[in-house]
């Protein structure tokens, strides 16, 4: 939990300042509509010109650094985020990369084993794989990515501790802990079926490319791929069979101009290499035994030192006189090489 006490007058930046900004400046900044900034009114005549509130450290509000810059461009973006994994990985949905994989949830064997390949391609790429954690396409995609030893990134319809499907409880659990989970619903938020379809403009907000699988007309994930292409983000597209109901909507992508994706591996060719540093296939674990163990540059030397000094991520900014952006990815070198892990409350412990 982090205190922020709002004193304009005492802090000329960050949350202290944003307290006192008007409606007008608000909207010009982040693009909050009129609903949104009338129910923030509201709540700052309520809470007074100096007050003290209390905001858990697995929740990101748009004054944070690492508050992704793409919702900013959204119609309706989130007034918070709840997250829990990787804190590293928000560095890299801030800056879009990522790529996001989406479909239909009754694929054919054809579309999942595809998302399967895509999740291990991008993996084994070092790009975090995004979707939606949803039956299908989505959980295979995951899936993919997790026994490739990648980064997934799942945007949930749900608050975090809500499980939808309920078979998907193991797969929320292992992504959770390999890479990161993120809503922007509350604990006591209602789900409707709605948050479902709005979390889809999150999940394209963070990316750098979109990728469809397989999906029918009148499909979640075609509503994705339109919101991309309004945002200027990439859409490939997989095509599928003709005959085939789930194929239906892809297929009519690809004839409104999308990008075909035949081989996984082309993707990788127009991407290049993705942000999550150095991936080892099993193949070459035997070999790496005996070859020199990688050194840390200067910077993670005293991340190291910080962290066995149970060290918070806050006091690691102050320490090395850095700005978050930089201590996160530095941080996030270090857990994808094997030598730290993250803990709940932003800290991490040496292995």
């Amino acid at each position: 939990m982090r205190q922020l006490c709002f004193a304009a007058a005492e802090v000329p930046q960050g949350f202290q300042e944003l307290w006192s900004w008007s409606l007008s400046k608000l909207h010009k900044e982040f693009g909050w509509p009129a609903s949104v900034l009338s129910s923030l009114e509201r709540y700052r005549a309520s809470h007074g010109l100096k007050p003290c509130i209390e905001v858990p450290l697995d929740v990101l509000l748009p004054c944070d650094p690492q508050w992704p810059a793409g919702f900013a461009r959204l119609e309706r973006p989130p007034l918070s985020i709840q997250w829990r994994g990787r804190r590293g990985l928000l560095s890299l949905l801030s800056s879009q990369q990522a790529v996001a994989v989406v479909g239909t949830r009754r694929p054919s064997s054809h579309g999942l084993r595809m998302a399967d390949k895509l999740g291990r391609v991008l993996a084994q790429a070092h790009w975090p794989v995004v979707s939606g954690l949803a039956e299908g396409i989505d959980a295979a995609a995951h899936r993919g990515c997790l026994q490739a030893g990648g980064s997934p990134v799942a945007v949930l319809g749900t608050p975090l501790h809500r499980v939808y499907p309920t078979e998907h409880r193991c797969l929320q659990q292992e992504v959770g802990q390999a890479g990161l989970l993120m809503t922007e619903l509350r604990d006591s938020e209602r789900v409707t079926r709605s948050s479902f379809a709005l979390r889809n403009r999150l999940l394209v907000a963070v990316t750098k490319a979109v990728v469809v699988v397989e999906c029918p007309e009148n499909s979640g994930a075609l509503r994705s791929a339109a919101m991309a292409c309004s945002l200027g983000i990439p859409v490939w597209v997989v095509p599928g069979d003709a005959l085939r109901e789930s194929s239906q909507g892809s297929n009519a992508l690809l004839q409104s101009g999308a990008l075909p994706l035949i081989n996984a591996q082309d993707l990788i060719h127009q991407l290049g290499t993705g942000p999550c540093g150095s991936f080892v296939e099993e193949g070459d674990a035997l070999a790496l035994k005996s070859e020199k163990p990688l050194i840390p540059n200067p910077v993670q030397t005293r991340l190291l030192k910080l962290v066995d000094n149970d060290s918070s991520f806050d006091e690691m900014v102050h320490a090395l006189q850095s700005n978050p952006e930089r201590v996160a990815a530095e941080l996030l070198k270090l857990e994808l090489q094997g030598l730290v892990v993250s803990q709940p409350g932003l800290r991490w412990r040496s292995l």
